[in-house]
Order: C-alpha cells, then sequence, then structure tokens
C-alpha cells in the first residue's frame, strides 16, 4: 500500500524544520516563495518511503540511522542539473592562456615537489563543466606541457553516475562547435558518447560542499570551478564554502564563479581580479 503527503502543501512548521535541516545539510535554502518547489521534489521520496506526511519524512532525514542513503537519494531530487558545454567559456580560456602559461614558467621551481596541478569542477552535474575544460587543456596541448590532474564532483549520486558513462544528448551541445563535437564525440544509438581520450582525464565523486570531510582532498586544488551553485545557497552557506576553499587551497589559489554570483558583498579573503574581461577570485600570499 502506498501514502501520499498532504498534497504537496507543507504546514508551516514542517516547511521551516524541513527548510532549514536542508539548508544546514546542503547549503540550498528554499525561502517562502519555493515552498511549493520545495513541497514538489520532496514529494517523490516521501511516496518513495510510504511515510504518511512530510514531518515523517523530516523524523527519517534527522534521526534514522540510515538516513545518509536517504540523503543521497534526496540530493538527486534537489539538484538542479542544467548544464551544457562550453557554458561561459571566457574563464576557461583564462585558465588555458594566462594561468597555465604562469604555471608553466614556474614549473622548474615546483618539479620538485613533484606535484601535478590540479583542477576541481565543483558541483559539476553530468559533467559537461570539466569535459569542456579538458577539451579546452587538449586542444591547446597542455596535457602534453605539465602534469595536471582534473577532479569533478555532485552532491547527487545520479548525475554523477551520468557523467561517468559520457553520453550526452543534443541540448548539451547547444555552444559547442560541430568541429570539436565531432572530434572529441562519437554518435551512438542513445546520444553521443565521449571519447576516452578525453574522458580519462577526469576523477569523478560524490561530494557535498558543506561536508569538509568529503571536499577536504577536493578543495586543494589550485584552480576550482564552482560556478552556478551559490545562486541558490544562502549567504551563510556561500560564506562558509568560500572560507572551505580559501583555507584549503594552495597559494596562489584560482575560484572561479559564474557572472551572475558575487563574494564581494560577504568579505572573504579572495581578492576578486579581472583578467582578459573575465573575473577571477584569488588567493594571494
Amino acid at each position: 500500500m502506498r501514502f501520499f503527503p498532504e498534497a504537496l502543501e507543507l504546514p508551516d512548521s514542517t516547511f521551516v524544520i524541513l527548510r532549514d535541516l536542508i539548508h544546514d545539510r546542503t547549503g540550498i535554502y528554499y525561502n517562502e516563495n519555493k515552498r511549493y518547489m520545495l513541497a514538489e521534489r520532496l514529494t517523490p521520496r516521501v511516496i518513495a518511503r510510504e511515510l504518511e506526511s512530510f514531518l515523517d519524512y523530516y523524523y527519517l532525514l534527522k534521526y534514522d540511522s540510515k538516513s545518509q542513503d536517504e540523503w543521497l537519494a534526496l540530493m538527486d531530487n534537489l539538484s538542479v542539473p542544467e548544464t551544457f558545454f562550453w557554458r561561459e567559456f571566457d574563464q576557461i580560456e583564462i585558465l588555458s592562456e594566462v594561468l597555465l602559461p604562469q604555471y608553466q614558467e614556474q614549473w622548474p621551481a615546483h618539479r620538485s615537489y613533484q606535484r601535478p596541478l590540479k583542477i576541481w569542477s565543483a558541483a559539476c552535474a553530468t559533467g559537461e563543466e570539466p569535459l569542456s575544460i579538458a577539451i579546452a587543456l587538449q586542444e591547446k596541448g597542455w596535457f602534453h606541457k605539465l602534469p595536471i590532474e582534473i577532479y569533478a564532483s555532485d552532491a547527487s549520486p545520479q548525475a554523477i553516475s551520468k557523467a561517468r558513462a559520457g553520453i550526452y544528448r543534443e541540448y548539451s551541445f547547444r555552444t559547442l562547435s560541430d568541429q570539436l563535437k565531432n572530434k572529441y564525440f562519437e554518435k551512438t544509438d542513445v546520444g553521443w558518447q565521449i571519447s576516452n581520450q578525453i574522458h580519462q582525464h577526469i576523477h569523478w565523486s560524490v561530494a557535498n560542499l558543506l561536508c569538509p570531510e568529503e571536499i577536504k582532498f577536493l578543495s586543494k586544488a589550485d584552480v576550482i570551478f564552482c560556478r552556478n551553485v551559490f545562486i541558490y545557497f544562502s549567504d551563510t552557506a556561500i560564506k562558509k564554502t568560500a572560507e572551505l576553499f580559501f583555507q584549503a587551497m594552495p597559494n596562489p589559489g584560482y575560484l572561479f564563479l559564474s557572472a551572475s554570483e558575487s563574494l564581494l558583498k560577504l568579505k572573504t579573503k579572495f581578492e576578486l581580479v579581472q583578467m582578459q574581461g573575465a573575473f577571477v577570485y584569488v588567493k594571494k600570499s
């Protein structure tokens, strides 16, 4: 027998405690205007768990000994996998044309450490961003010039599963040239498969940005792309995440946000720098 919650209508008290619990765990914040959206995204999980109310679901997330599995399932519902290849490509160009040449020039001084340049695509959804980075670096020959490691993570296990499969529909290619599409993807019966030449450069993982232990290794990257995720976070969660990044990143470190996101009003330790018409937040000595 399947039970159904109260018709997608969250009572005030239940909405507040669920919203705050999700915010504390994920950074995602649902204000009063997004009450219906939250209810809509929670409903499939309430049904799947055969619970009678949203309050029951709150108790499951908060107190159940096996709640970790449910949080992973919930992240698939809460995530917004809106991404595509070559999105805000000007920042990837800065990486390829400005930062990597600088790093190459300094590389003899770093060689004794035997430490590769580490790039992390945080909240990568289904993988279009890190694959765009890898394609851009492959086009410029950077994988032959420097030791580079690319890491990509998302809080949604479903999104990372799709990224690992590496198969994409036409919608993902709306800003990628046909020349690059045909060069690095192969048409299959179910979509376009990324070539192993590119896919092999990415290390995929599931990680929650608000969980220090899960991002401890990843946030030690020299370059972090964390784009189009802070638009869903509260200021408190953004500041906490930025501080986690700053503490772990080497010096200098470079953080890319989307054009619609900013750290300025939060007064973090990052310095905003303009490079070739685009912006990057820099950790400096």
